[in-house]
């Protein structure tokens, strides 16, 4: 549309490219990462003045990249809420270079999570130690992450009429575009997956339940990893190596537990509209869905409160393998294999704006015809409890 901003745009992207990286450091996953986005762009370190870090690692935040990096820059933003980090930053950058306050943004995550075996999720759902005012009320009596999913789940089921059979279809999809890139199935091969080939509705209902109605194919991975992203003006953009994603719209959210609240719908369904506004776009116009999926149920309460269906329909918006690549409607969902079956080092927002420039580049693995309009959509803390939503609308020229 005529009033679409092109104030910035993704120009360099990178994913490290391993799994399991023993004898690696987050900040080197990191650092190699950064490196490698700003040559991907064709740009220089001199040329960053913005750096946006979730402090993850050992990265100490936007003080310690600074001078870990020797930079000194004119922005730092260290907003830190969860896997949906990096869908704020990427939005912070948006207006900090609209502003004119920077020029090249960076934002990095690097995770040794399954090297130091980090047992993600499985203190208290509040993820705290001490006791405190959010989790006195709850950790004492036993809950976890993945309880807390689960908990949405049921409450969807029993809602709505969905099954785990409609969830499953998440499952189906993510591991066929999973099967068609090689980090992916390394990534599944080092981490010790009973198998690393597509898979089955009954795959699914047969595979160990984790917290019932969740089994394990339902439940991400637990990798190391990272990656980085630089974010540039239009000014830069025009010149970069490759073929800039413009960002056109952004929502940010948060959400959290109220008596008589509804657990069954997200930060989504306020951040989701927020950005299809700015950018000007519907969601039926979307050709790709990065999807944040810790877990089948994630994904399915995220895309009803987007708006590619209305709450309680997922179960039949998910038919007929419809979130495939090669489906011929739209959105196709994950298409770099997900947190369910390629990398979830414990946030993953990153890899979300990571695979969406990748599909309007045209460089994915499982990619889809004349892909224009990407949706990267991160949900951090925990669904059903305390939680952010983050959203990113991309298109490219």
């Amino acid at each position: 549309m005529a009033n679409q901003r092109r104030d910035a745009a993704i120009v360099g992207i990178h994913e490290y490219p391993l799994r399991v990286a023993p004898g690696r450091s987050a900040m080197q996953i990191k650092v190699e990462s950064i490196k490698a986005a700003l040559e991907d762009a064709g740009l220089k370190w001199s040329d960053v003045d913005a750096i946006y870090d979730t402090n993850d690692g050992e990265g100490g935040g936007g003080l310690g990249m600074a001078a870990y990096l020797g930079l000194s820059p004119t922005v730092i933003d260290t907003t830190a809420v969860g896997g949906s980090s990096y869908e704020f930053q990427a939005a912070h950058a948006f207006r900090d270079i609209a502003a004119g306050k920077a020029n090249v943004a960076i934002l990095s995550y690097g995770s040794t999570a399954a090297s130091s075996r980090r047992a993600i999720g499985t203190g208290g759902a509040t993820g705290v130690g001490l006791p405190n005012w959010q989790n006195n009320m709850e950790d004492p009596y036993g809950m976890i992450t993945v309880g807390n999913y689960a908990l949405v789940a049921r409450r969807h089921m029993h809602e709505y009429g969905t099954t785990t059979r409609d969830l499953a279809e998440i499952s189906i999809a993510t591991r066929l575009h999973a099967t068609r890139n090689p980090e992916a199935v390394k990534a599944m091969s080092d981490l010790q997956f009973v198998g690393t080939g597509e898979i089955t509705v009954e795959d699914v209902l047969e595979s160990r339940m984790i917290a019932d109605p969740l089994h394990l194919l339902e439940c991400c991975m637990q990798s190391d990893g990272g990656g980085a992203v630089v974010i540039a003006s239009a000014d830069v953009a025009r010149g970069t190596r490759k073929p800039p994603a413009w960002i056109l719209g952004t929502g940010e959210a948060t959400k959290y537990r109220q008596n008589g609240g509804d657990i069954t719908t997200s930060a989504g369904a306020q951040s989701g509209p927020a950005a299809f506004a700015e950018a000007q776009v519907r969601p039926d116009e979307i050709d790709i869905a990065m999807i944040y999926d810790s877990f089948t149920i994630t994904v399915a309460v995220c895309l009803e409160d987007l708006g590619f269906c209305k709450k309680g329909e997922i179960k039949d918006f998910v038919k007929d393998q419809r979130l495939r690549f090669d489906s011929p409607l739209k959105p196709t969902l994950n298409t770099d294999g997900g947190g369910l079956s390629s990398n979830h080092p414990g946030m993953r927002g990153i890899f979300l704006l990571l695979e969406s420039v990748r599909q309007l580049r045209g460089e994915s693995t499982s990619q889809v015809a004349d892909a224009r309009l990407a949706v990267a959509h991160g949900n951090g803390g925990a669904l059903g409890g305390s939680h952010s939503g983050g959203t990113v609308i991309l298109a490219r020229d």
